[in-house]
């Protein structure tokens, strides 16, 4: 039974109590995965909660451009943003996909996908910590370790590939032939699996549900939070932590926005992603949640 680590408090302190928790140490150079925030969004978690974690592992942060028209789906507009969110002011900032060829890399028993496309920069970095903002999201249901783990770091024509269930690394295409909804599931826990194993014995994950609206952090457009900020958790295993995070939205029940949140996360079948990912041995829904 995995374990998985919880605290109500959410402060940047908390975070690295939460990682120490876990009784490992990232090895050599460390990828820190974060969401860098569409320009426009305001509930992503802002450079400054990340800190004192980012520092603490001394990481560079990572991200991959998006495979949607926005302000993120080229390395030059994507820089941008991350000027202006202040990521590059605090931290070395590497776009895993900047600059091409990407690297495609064989799924294994994929349910969807035959394999996953990474942007090449992922090679230089023997850990991973994910650093998830847990939340809604309008294709998946929620977005969480997992989908940083794989839309997260996918390339944009990974990203593309994921959506279309492995028909087209197009970007345009990709959204006129978009895969059947537990298809797009499996595909992402199919992508997920890759990663998870790129790294295996070098990978942490950190969840903070806070700001938790229906909508994901690259919707430049996104409803305001609808729920109450629960707390952080943290695991080794991304199927365990994402799994204590939707189990906790079931348990506030006494939350006036958890039937908003709970209808986004049902209607896209987002328990799917989880299911999938189990099967892939990724990791357990079984987990012992540990408080502190």
């Amino acid at each position: 039974m995995s374990k998985v680590y919880f605290t109500r408090e959410i402060s940047p302190e908390k975070v690295i109590e939460l990682y120490e928790k876990l009784g490992i140490e990232l090895k050599g150079k460390v990828a820190v995965k974060v969401h860098s925030g569409e320009k426009g969004n305001q509930n992503f978690l802002r450079p400054n909660f990340w800190r004192p974690m980012v520092e603490r592992v001394n990481g560079t942060v990572v991200e991959c451009n998006t495979a949607y028209v926005g302000t993120r789906n080229t390395t030059k507009k994507h820089t941008k943003v991350l000027a202006a969110h202040e990521w590059t002011n605090y931290f070395k900032v590497d776009l895993l996909d900047a600059e091409g060829p990407d690297i495609e890399i064989p799924i294994e028993n994929g349910k969807v996908l035959k394999k996953d496309i990474l942007g090449k920069d992922i090679k230089n970095y023997d850990s991973l910590l994910v650093l998830s903002h847990f939340k809604g999201h309008p294709m998946g249901g929620y977005g969480g370790a997992l989908k940083q783990l794989s839309i997260g770091c996918a390339s944009s024509k990974g990203k593309a590939y994921i959506h279309s269930g492995g028909r087209t690394t197009n970007q345009i295409l990709c959204w006129l032939s978009t895969a059947p909804q537990d298809k797009f599931l499996e595909g992402m826990a199919d992508a997920a699996s890759v990663v998870n194993k790129m790294f295996e014995g070098n990978v942490a994950y950190i969840n903070v549900m806070a700001n938790m609206s229906v909508d994901c952090d690259c919707c430049a457009v996104a409803e305001d939070p609808c729920m109450k900020d629960i707390g952080m958790l943290a695991s080794i295993d991304p199927v365990a932590v994402d799994q204590a995070c939707v189990d906790l939205i079931y348990a506030a029940k006494d939350d006036p926005g958890q039937k908003h949140l709970l209808e986004r996360i049902e209607s896209r079948h987002g328990i799917h992603t989880i299911e999938a990912a189990e099967a892939l041995g990724i990791g357990s829904r079984k987990y012992e949640l540990i408080e502190f």
